[in-house]
């Protein structure tokens, strides 16, 4: 494999790869930012991956009162799932476990897309027949009544079929502590990029995996191959000095901005450096086989 070299870090020649999926987004408000984050985390916990989660979702950025629809401070949240079914189902039971529940809440469509998705429209039973149906400015509402007022919620969202998941980079580094470094630099990047979430905790997953694997039924286990414990034990795609290996993986509205996050999180993990951060960048991909978009890593540096 060749390989390139930026400020002393070595860039693999290889590249990530990512499959289509479907995507929508929400803008949950509240009184104040500390609980309108509240709700958002709370919903988009235990969604990592779509293999045990049924969706991934996370926050994709605050949003300030002077651009929300009820003039509170804000989330955008996003949720991405193989199916529209499935993403429905997911915005649904989220929406009134996590969101309807929250002090203060109200939510409104975080996206305009091909389709509707139910927000509102789906939780209004709630009401038990005091649901009042409001239109205004050429948009749909439902105003549900609850303990500490009222549920303000938008009656639908929009649904993406443009949306990708899987894009990744895989930080290899000398020590733990490092890898961490790098990785938490390559987030803290991202997150500045608009339309993409970083699914895992903190946008950080350590146990990147394969497909498939030797027990009957597992669609994936452990990636062997940046292992370090088993460096003497399989074919190996770690260095002597490599000791530690994280993982960002990311999920876009768009293509574009899943290559957006990706050059944003390269180039920040170049700029701290091996002696602080990563020896060596690489990324997770199937040979081409399982998703149709490509992000080449030589590609998106500079």
């Amino acid at each position: 494999m060749q390989q390139l070299i930026r400020n002393g870090v070595v860039i693999d020649d290889t590249f990530a790869e990512a499959f289509g999926m479907r995507a929508t987004a929400i803008i949950i408000t509240a009184p104040t930012l500390k609980w309108a984050r509240q709700a958002a985390i709370t919903m988009t916990g235990f969604a990592t991956s779509v293999i045990g989660c049924g969706c991934e979702a996370g926050i994709d950025m605050d949003v300030p009162e002077t651009e929300t629809p009820d003039g509170r401070p804000g989330c955008r949240v996003m949720l991405f799932a193989m199916g529209t079914d499935e993403l429905q189902k997911q915005l649904k039971t989220r929406l009134g476990q996590c969101v309807l529940t929250s002090p203060g809440s109200a939510c409104f469509a975080g996206l305009e897309g091909s389709a509707p998705l139910d927000l509102g429209s789906a939780l209004r039973y709630f009401g038990d027949g005091w649901q009042i149906s409001k239109r205004f400015g050429g948009k749909h509402y439902w105003r549900v009544p609850v303990m500490d007022g009222e549920f303000l919620c938008e009656a639908t969202t929009g649904l993406t079929k443009q949306a990708v998941g899987g894009g990744n980079m895989l930080l290899l580094a000398a020590d733990w502590a490092k890898a961490l470094k790098a990785a938490e630099t390559a987030v803290a990047a991202i997150e500045k990029v608009p339309g993409v979430i970083m699914p895992f905790p903190g946008g950080i997953v350590r146990s990147g995996s394969k497909v498939g694997g030797k027990y009957k039924g597992m669609m994936a286990s452990t990636n062997d191959a940046f292992a370090p414990t088993l460096k003497g034990a399989v074919k190996t795609a770690l260095e002597p000095g490599t000791n530690a290996v994280l993982e960002i993986v990311i999920d876009g509205e768009t293509s574009d901005a899943v290559a957006d996050a990706m050059r944003a999180g390269l180039k920040a993990v170049v700029k701290l450096g091996p002696k602080q951060g990563a020896l060596r960048i690489s990324a997770g991909n199937y040979g081409g086989k399982l998703g149709k978009f490509h992000y080449h890593l030589k590609e998106l540096l500079p």
